[in-house]
């Protein structure tokens, strides 16, 4: 079990995705995101493993729930920020863990 200290240390924010693009060279197929967190956290990268349930022009403007307070991860060439968080569905694939109405971005997860 953990503390509401421990939870309230994790920085779970709505933002929107306003580029995607195909991360090419990588051992498993992925995304480069660049999601927009408002005028505090400014826009941030991620790399995804979400090819199999999206399309990278369909991801566009669509609000997700990410981890901004991680330490950076490099993979490959790319510099990830953010974790995009998701759940597996009943075939193993990410289905992104998305906001069913419109959010300031930079809003807490609480």
């Amino acid at each position: 079990m953990i503390s509401w200290d421990d939870f309230n240390k994790i920085d779970l924010l709505a933002g929107t995705i306003v580029k995607s693009e195909v991360f090419e060279g990588t051992r498993k197929p992925a995304y480069k995101l660049w999601i927009d967190f408002g005028p505090i956290w400014g826009i941030k990268k991620s790399s995804a493993q979400i090819t199999e349930m999206y399309k990278p022009d369909e991801l566009v403007g669509r609000q997700v729930v990410c981890v901004v307070n991680f330490p950076p991860k490099q993979i490959a060439n790319f510099v990830s920020e953010v974790l995009v968080t998701g759940f597996q569905n009943n075939n193993g694939h990410v289905v992104l863990c998305s906001i069913d109405k419109q959010v300031p971005n930079g809003a807490k997860l609480f």
